[in-house]
């Protein structure tokens, strides 16, 4: 009951916020929105003589929303982020216009940040750092001060060093916001049927995981240590390096960054970058991380990017990062790559082949409607054909066919629109597909030809080696089942306990589904009763 109140409160002080930026349903929407709802909507607008006048007049819904979610404050930011991620819930228009939410707000003070840094590092901020500057950069959920260490032995030299820290109060704050946006989704969940196919609760569920990673510095610390091993050997692209001793749940030390900003052209032509290389590099790394390793960085625009002296792009705030499991891999390259080379019925089949549309759909009629997107694309300009759109009104001819949201290939699709934007803003006439094609061919040679074919069939030995290796011990275990059964069969059949029979049912439909050895020790189970029966 009390929770039902704090949201109800909650949830009413957001919807004057929005309702006074004219966001709480967009316009474009209103004609699906039931009528009490539409009635109820004046009140909201209603602007009290304290209240400023909100600056969203004239603006486009997506801009109108952005407004009021960063006015909101950092879990309403981070749920316009991930709104972002689910055109399938506020439509790709709307999806697109919110792409440009600014996750930035004021910072707090120094001597804040400092006693967080003690209360985690446990010790003076001195006995880490000789200095630590007044924040450079802030966002909803921590801000970034540049420091430089103090040796603490004779073998350890003193370095510049950015220093991220937490929000004081952030995990309190959003877990309080965290509370009504689950109420909100139970609520449209009971009361609103045509919603709940978008299922809004598991939506919630999802940001809350991803704000619970986000909380732990630690795990982002790990992110960058992850991509740093996965690209040791790469040119052109690197992450920071963690200082562990000085890095923990609220803090993270990281390398400090000399380069010029990706976002500031002009400096980085004076300074004589090749800037058809960068837009290069920038496509193709990313390409590389999302296809070869699995780990991406999910936040890849220019603020994010900076340019050292040696021409390499270094990434910073690992804050939000995409993985792509390696069978999705798969077939997304050859999704993108059946794209490249025009092979629409390719890539009706990859849908198929991975359980992203239904068998019972017509697959060449599949095939028709992804000619019918992607054919107009390629007759234009390729500085004006944009990868990431094309993935993304794909989605939309697939939703068509009944296929499942995937979040994990929308926040790459995503992505892919933002670094795009990126590679164009370094080379107005850079070609995404030329830059994209060969990274997208070698990876479909390594994983796909001969020689990963024998790898594949070499680890599928070794494991049916490990399977077999037990299974003297299996057989073992079900011949004793078979002799126990077998001295329950009377002249009326097999008598079991009725707790049993359910047991081994739940066993069984866990089990069977996916062990073929089960299976040859169901048979030579029945084998041994048919035996003793007849």
């Amino acid at each position: 009951m009390l929770r039902a109140i704090r949201s109800t409160i909650r949830l009413a002080r957001a919807a004057r916020v929005l309702g006074r930026h004219d966001a709480l349903f967009p316009l474009e929407l209103r004609a699906e929105l039931p009528p009490l709802l539409l009635a109820l909507m004046p009140l909201a607008k209603i602007r009290l003589p304290w209240e400023a006048a909100p600056e969203a007049s004239g603006a486009v819904a997506g801009e109108r929303l952005a407004m009021a979610l960063a006015a909101l404050g950092p879990a309403y930011i981070k749920l316009g982020q991930f709104l972002v991620t689910r055109p399938d819930i506020i439509g790709a228009k709307l999806a697109s216009e919110l792409a440009f939410l600014q996750d930035d707000l004021p910072p707090f003070g120094l001597e804040e940040a400092r006693a967080i840094i003690e209360e985690e590092l446990g010790g003076p901020v001195e006995e880490f750092f000789h200095s630590l500057s007044e924040p450079i950069a802030a966002a909803s959920i921590a801000q970034v001060h540049r420091a430089r260490t103090r040796a603490r032995t004779a073998e350890e030299e003193e370095r510049d060093v950015a220093v991220k820290v937490l929000r004081p109060g952030i995990e309190q704050r959003f877990a309080r916001d965290l509370e009504s946006f689950f109420f909100a989704a139970e609520q449209i969940e009971r009361r609103y049927s045509p919603a709940r196919r978008l299922r809004p609760v598991e939506s919630v569920e999802t940001l809350a995981e991803s704000v619970k990673l986000e909380m732990d510095l630690r795990l982002e610390a790990a992110a960058m240590s992850e991509m740093a091993e996965n690209i040791a050997a790469d040119k052109g692209f690197r992450v920071p390096r963690i200082d562990w001793e000085r890095t923990s749940r609220r803090v993270i030390t990281m390398e400090w960054i000399d380069g010029i900003p990706a976002a500031d052209r002009d400096a980085l032509i004076a300074a004589g970058h090749d800037m058809a290389r960068l837009g290069r590099i920038v496509i193709q790394s990313f390409l590389m991380h999302a296809m070869r390793d699995g780990l991406f960085h999910a936040d890849m625009h220019q603020g994010n990017l900076f340019i050292d002296a040696a021409g390499n792009i270094v990434a910073v705030d690992f804050g939000i990062m995409g993985r792509i499991a390696p069978h999705e891999r798969r077939f997304l390259a050859e999704i993108l790559y059946g794209l490249i080379t025009r092979d629409y019925v390719r890539v009706a089949e990859v849908h198929f082949e991975a359980g992203y549309v239904p068998r019972s759909k017509n697959i060449h009629a599949f095939a028709q409607a992804i000619r019918a997107v992607a054919e107009p694309v390629f007759g234009r300009p390729a500085r004006e054909v944009s990868m990431g759109k094309l993935l993304a009104q794909l989605f939309q001819v697939t939703d068509q066919f009944d296929m499942r949201t995937r979040p994990e290939l929308i926040l790459l699709q995503k992505t892919m629109v933002v670094v795009e934007g990126v590679a164009r803003y370094f080379d107005p006439d850079h070609n995404i597909w030329e830059s994209a094609e060969p990274v997208l061919k070698n990876w479909m040679m390594e994983k796909m030809g001969p020689e990963a074919r024998i790898e594949e069939a070499a680890a599928g030995a070794l494991q049916l080696g490990r399977v077999m290796g037990r299974l003297p011990e299996v057989l073992d275990q079900a011949e004793r089942t078979a002799r126990l059964l077998a001295e329950s069969v009377d002249e009326e059949g097999i008598r079991l306990h009725p707790a049993s029979m359910e047991a081994i049912s739940r066993a069984g439909n866990r089990a069977f589904s996916g062990h073929p050895l089960l299976w040859m020790a169901l048979g030579a189970l029945l084998a041994l009763i048919l035996t003793r029966i007849f």
